[in-house]
């Protein structure tokens, strides 16, 4: 399975219309255009997640490795009940870790996102983050040189306002300066979205952020050391 312009379009409407009603006469749409194309992903995409790490949850369902369709709008201002987006998330379990980063790819109209960065990080976990930038510390280090190298990937994260470190060069507070922290490529190529080699590309750029991810277990490391301390 594959995703196709149909898979888009049926995400679009499907914002649009905003009811139960349209999306319930249309599942089986959902099914065949959206999430059997993810739960193939999930598969293929599998064998290298679990050679990064062997903890990572994929099990191919919603809430497991892939998102729901429906929205959370318990604390938001937009109450649009279905999402114009989906994507596959690769994590630690959620139940006995917090906050860990992870790898994802998002499908949208603007095309697939993929990348590693953190689900939803802590303020201690920054504080060891930028703590071990700034000490030049060889994880760090490993994870800068390898997104340099692939050159495909962008760092994402909101900016901080004033910077923590603004006698350091660009490039470093291009890392430090960021409220939270992320790095992904985003494939504007849509015959590539939707050939079947698609998931090759993913698992490439999975495996050249490998150090990323390790520097970010690293950071957590730190956080859990340091809490056992105080």
């Amino acid at each position: 399975m594959r995703f196709t312009p149909q898979t888009l379009d049926f995400l679009f409407e499907n914002k649009l219309n905003n009811n139960k009603e349209w999306f319930h006469s249309h599942k089986q749409e959902y099914q065949e255009l959206v999430l059997d194309p993810l739960v193939d992903l999930v598969e293929k995409l599998t064998p290298t997640v679990l050679k990064i790490d062997p903890q990572f949850i994929t099990i191919p369902k919603p809430t497991k490795a892939i998102s729901r369709i429906y929205r959370d709008t318990r604390f938001s201002k937009d109450k649009s009940l279905y999402r114009d987006n989906m994507w596959i998330l690769f994590i630690r379990d959620k139940k006995l870790y917090h906050g860990l980063p992870a790898y994802f790819a998002d499908i949208s109209a603007n095309g697939l996102e993929y990348g590693v960065g953190y689900y939803k990080v802590s303020s201690e976990s920054m504080l060891c983050y930028r703590d071990m930038i700034l000490k030049k510390e060889p994880a760090f280090l490993q994870a800068k040189q390898a997104v340099e190298k692939a050159k495909i990937f962008s760092l994402y994260g909101e900016p901080l306002k004033r910077s923590k470190a603004p006698n350091e060069p660009e490039d470093i507070k291009n890392w430090l300066d960021r409220k939270q922290i992320g790095v992904s490529n985003t494939i504007t190529d849509f015959d590539l979205v939707f050939s079947e080699d698609l998931y090759q590309t993913i698992a490439k750029g999975f495996e050249q952020l490998k150090p990323v991810y390790d520097f970010l277990m690293a950071v957590e490391t730190r956080r859990s050391h340091n809490n056992r301390e105080d």
